[in-house]
């Protein structure tokens, strides 16, 4: 934990001075970023009054006050008129406010587009999957919403090292796993036939938020295989829309069933096969992953 915090509070000291933070006159203009930060809502929700700034962006109710004070000073906001307490009354740009917006966010603009112009393609992936990633583990909560796509090169790679990873920490399964769930999606790339099978990734706001496969077993029976969703997507509805394209694509390729093999200890993974139709038909006691542990055989019955 001291390691973790330490690494968090070295990255903010780091950012705090990469985007000049600490200067009275941010991106040298009359503001500093506080106030640049209040400006930049002002403009995107006007007219907005003040409580909505004050729960939008978790400051003191008096700082606000102040911040918006010393704005109207300068003539860069205007509160409109008709409610006889100030505070209620909704607060708009100026055209001066509007022209000192404009500069700020063309500045800032620049500067982000500077620090991107040094990286690559790949690289500016990277940046941006791991600044979005870090704020939905943070905010696991945020508004966003997701989509389901097929995979882009080297994310079903990274379906079966996020698994490994995760059954790891969670259940203790350690290379053994990881060797099924290699092996499992290197025959999957080797044997792909797109007519009959199918990989689907969660796309979180540009992040691989969760995956499942349906793969191909003959005789009119498909296989849903290694569904995950990431920790920090979660209560989403992620798990259920992914099952939920297996079925879809299995009905639409002319499947009669479709059958998965999971574990008696993989609680919310049932629930949604469960949700979706599918019945445990069979259970057994393996050792695969070291430890006994005991797995279930469900499926679906497409075409009765």
């Amino acid at each position: 934990m001291d390691t973790t915090i330490e690494a968090i509070r070295t990255f903010n000291r780091f950012f705090t001075r990469h985007v000049g933070a600490m200067n009275a006159r941010f991106l040298d203009t009359d503001a500093n970023l506080a106030e640049a930060r209040l400006l930049f809502e002002i403009a995107r929700q006007e007219p907005v009054q003040a409580s909505t700034l004050q729960a939008d962006l978790g400051i003191d109710r008096g700082y606000l006050s102040r911040m918006t004070a010393r704005f109207e000073d300068r003539g860069w906001v205007t509160r409109d008129h008709g409610e006889a307490d100030a505070r209620t009354r909704p607060i708009r740009l100026t055209e001066a406010g509007r022209t000192v917006f404009g500069q700020m966010d063309e500045r800032q603009r620049s500067a982000v587009a500077h620090d991107l112009g040094r990286l690559g393609p790949v690289e500016q992936e990277d940046l941006v999957q791991a600044l979005t990633r870090a704020q939905l583990l943070l905010d696991p909560d945020a508004p966003m919403s997701f989509t389901i796509r097929p995979p882009r090169v080297g994310e079903v790679s990274q379906v079966a090292a996020r698994q490994s990873i995760l059954y790891a920490e969670s259940h203790g399964w350690g290379r053994a796993l990881e060797t099924v769930e290699a092996e499992t999606t290197a025959a999957f790339l080797r044997q792909f036939n797109p007519d009959r099978e199918g990989c689907w990734v969660a796309d979180l706001a540009g992040v691989m938020a969760g995956a499942v496969f349906l793969t191909d077993e003959g005789g009119g029976v498909a296989r849903l295989r290694l569904l995950h969703v990431e920790p920090f997507a979660r209560r989403r509805g992620i798990g259920d829309a992914l099952v939920r394209t297996c079925i879809d694509f299995a009905r639409e390729k002319g499947y009669d069933r479709i059958t998965l093999w999971t574990h008696t200890v993989l609680d919310a993974a049932r629930r949604i096969y469960t949700r979706n139709g599918f019945e445990c038909i069979s259970t057994d006691v393996h050792h695969e992953f070291g430890e006994p542990v005991q797995g279930e055989t469900w499926q679906l019955i497409l075409n009765s």
